[in-house]
């Protein structure tokens, strides 16, 4: 049975913390589901860490369906997010339901997150009246980089502090199920957390969220640096890049493969086999 928004919602009001990481592929999915992880995502962040793009704004709805699809597969309770990725909600509210409906129909995802606030309610609103769970994003919004003028904390004036507190309550009136708080000041992100009847998850946003995420190859140490708001729990690159280089050494000196990794025969049907000159 997999985790609802309802386990999630309740979780808030038991004052229990929520975990939350992505997932790219069956593999890495099946392992973050087993050791109890409630809630997945399959992050457009799948275009730096996966794909190799420099931003989220190249990835497609296409990559983003295969790659839900594999995580899907991996998992059993978890619930699996799926990420909308650039200009797939923003045009239309038809544009938006199709899309969405995607993700569930198509990859087998039990909710959609997308970015924006008050621009977006309306399309939320729609999306969850059609019985498709949403999860918000607001702060740094990666789709809107360009417009936000690079990777900054949001939040610091009296402005934007308001707008972020405005986009929050948006979502949640518009039906979201949780809000994702992105780079925002801590005592900010507290704030809003409190407002809010709905779980907020923070990425760089402090401890006074209702949950935290992360993205699984930072917490793994695959990536290239350290992002301020993350932990890196192991240092995967070392041991990946020890273990090919001896891979290639035994190659190179003909000590791999032994006895051990190979499978013999009877000499005997060797021996019956025809010798050519």
């Amino acid at each position: 049975m997999r985790v609802t928004i309802s386990q999630i919602k309740e979780m808030k009001q038991k004052g229990e913390k929520i975990a939350m990481l992505t997932a790219y592929d069956y593999s890495t999915a099946k392992l973050i589901d087993e050791a109890g992880i409630p809630l997945i995502l399959v992050g457009d962040s799948l275009g730096n860490v996966v794909l190799g793009y420099e931003s989220t704004i190249t990835v497609t709805m296409e990559e983003m369906l295969h790659h839900t699809k594999t995580v899907v597969r991996g998992t059993k309770q978890a619930m699996v997010i799926g990420d909308l990725p650039f200009m797939t909600y923003h045009i239309s509210v038809a544009d938006a339901l199709h899309n969405a409906a995607r993700f569930l129909q198509e990859a087998g995802a039990q909710a959609v997150k997308l970015e924006g606030g008050v621009a977006v309610s309306e399309k939320v609103s729609r999306i969850v009246e059609c019985g498709i769970p949403v999860m918000g994003h607001i702060g740094l919004t990666p789709q809107s980089i360009n417009q936000l003028g690079g990777y900054k904390v949001q939040g610091r004036t009296p402005e934007t502090a308001l707008k972020l507190l405005k986009d929050a309550q948006a979502l949640e009136e518009a039906g979201a199920f949780a809000v994702v708080l992105e780079t925002v000041p801590s005592q900010l992100a507290t704030l809003i957390t409190q407002k809010l009847g709905i779980p907020t998850i923070g990425i760089g946003a402090g401890i006074g969220c209702d949950g935290q995420v992360q993205v699984i190859h930072d917490i793994l140490g695959l990536s290239d640096r350290v992002p301020k708001h993350a932990k890196q729990y192991a240092k995967l690159t070392d041991i990946i890049s020890n273990a090919v280089a001896e891979y290639y050494n035994e190659v190179k000196a003909g000590t791999f493969p032994t006895d051990k990794q190979s499978f013999s025969m009877d000499e005997s049907i060797l021996a019956e086999l025809p010798q050519q000159s």
